[in-house]
C-alpha cells in the first residue's frame, strides 16, 4: 500500500510524527559544524526555476487551478493490469486534491518551472506500490530533473525495486525529494534511501526556512504545519503533514537546478545542507523571508 506524506487535521495536538527533530524545543540537536561556510543560499535563491521540470507523482494536478499558474505541461497516469503497468496520457485533473496542493507550493517557490503530473493515486488517495514504482521509473526514463514524492510505500517486498530505482535516478541525474513517513519507526520507501532528499515538517511559517538534520534518516525539515494549500475544484484549504513539507524542498531544488543546471543529486543535497537555517536562530531572517 501507498501512504501519503501525509496531511493531518488542524489541531495543536496533530503534528507530523516525523517532525520531532525540527520541533522548536528540540532544534538545539540540529547544531553542527557547518560545511561550506563560504557558500550562501543567496547565490541560488534568486532563481525562478526557469528551464527546470518538476514531476509530481501523486493524485494528479488540476491544470487550471490558479495556484498552478498554467505551468502544467503534461499529465499521465499509471494503469495496472495485474503485474503489468502502462503509463498513458491523462486529463489535467486531480482525483483528490493532494497533487494540486504540492503543485501549488512548488509553483509558489519556482514560478517558472514546468510541472509534469504522474497520477498513481486513486480517489481514496491510495495505490498499489507497483503503480508508484512504475510511475517513478517513467519519470526517470523521461529525463525529468526533479521529482516530488509526497507519498511512500510500506511494502518490504518492494524494497529491492525502489532501491534499484533510486540508484537509477541518482546516476540519471534525477533528484528525488521524498516525504518521510508520519508514523514513528515505520519503514517507508524510497525516503529511507540515502541518495534521496528525505523531508519532514517543521512549524516555522516561512516557506524559505529549512533545516538540516545531521542524524538521519530524515535529513531536511521544511514548513509543513498549517500550510495554506491549493485543492481540488479550484478551492483552497489548510493542511499539516510531511506531504506539504516535501514540495517546499522540491521548489528549492528547482531553484538550485535553475541556477546550476548541471548540479548532480549529491551537489544539490550539499547546497541545501549548506544553506539550511542555523538551528540556534528561530525567527526568519531577511535572507529567508517569504517573497
Amino acid at each position: 500500500m501507498i501512504e501519503r506524506g501525509d496531511e493531518a487535521p488542524n489541531s495543536e495536538h496533530d503534528l507530523p510524527a516525523w517532525s520531532e527533530p525540527f520541533r522548536s524545543d528540540l532544534r538545539s540537536r540540529l547544531q553542527r559544524v557547518r560545511p561550506f561556510e563560504g557558500v550562501s543560499a543567496a547565490t541560488w535563491l534568486g532563481s525562478t526555476g526557469a528551464g527546470v521540470t518538476v514531476a509530481i507523482v501523486d493524485s494528479g494536478v488540476e491544470g487550471d487551478h490558479p495556484a498552478v499558474g498554467g505551468r502544467l505541461v503534461r499529465s499521465v497516469r499509471v494503469e495496472l493490469r495485474g503485474e503489468e503497468a502502462e503509463v498513458v496520457d491523462d486529463d489535467p485533473v486531480d482525483v483528490v486534491g493532494h497533487g494540486t496542493a504540492c503543485a501549488g507550493i512548488i509553483h509558489s517557490l519556482a514560478p517558472d518551472a514546468d510541472i509534469v503530473s504522474v497520477r498513481v493515486l486513486g480517489q481514496n488517495n491510495t495505490a498499489k506500490g507497483l503503480a508508484f514504482a512504475h510511475g517513478l521509473d517513467w519519470v526517470i526514463d523521461q529525463g525529468i530533473g526533479v521529482a516530488n514524492l509526497s507519498l511512500s510505500s510500506r511494502s518490504d517486498d518492494l524494497f529491492g525495486t525502489f532501491h534499484d530505482l533510486v540508484d537509477h535516478a541518482y546516476f540519471a541525474n534525477t533528484v528525488l525529494v521524498c516525504a518521510a513517513s508520519n508514523h514513528p519507526g515505520q519503514s517507508s520507501y524510497p525516503s529511507l534511501f540515502s541518495s534521496v532528499i528525505s523531508v519532514a515538517a517543521h512549524d516555522v511559517r516561512d516557506p524559505l526556512t529549512w533545516f538540516y538534520n545531521p542524524r538521519p534518516p530524515v535529513e531536511f525539515g521544511a514548513w509543513g504545519v498549517e500550510v495554506p494549500l491549493a485543492w481540488r475544484g479550484g478551492s483552497t484549504m489548510t493542511g499539516t503533514g510531511n506531504s506539504f513539507a516535501t514540495p517546499h524542498i522540491a521548489g528549492l531544488v528547482a531553484r538550485i537546478r535553475g541556477t546550476f543546471p548541471s548540479a548532480t543529486p549529491f551537489e544539490v543535497k550539499a547546497l541545501l545542507a549548506a544553506g539550511a537555517r542555523d538551528a540556534r536562530v528561530m525567527e526568519p531572517s531577511p535572507e529567508h523571508s517569504a517573497a
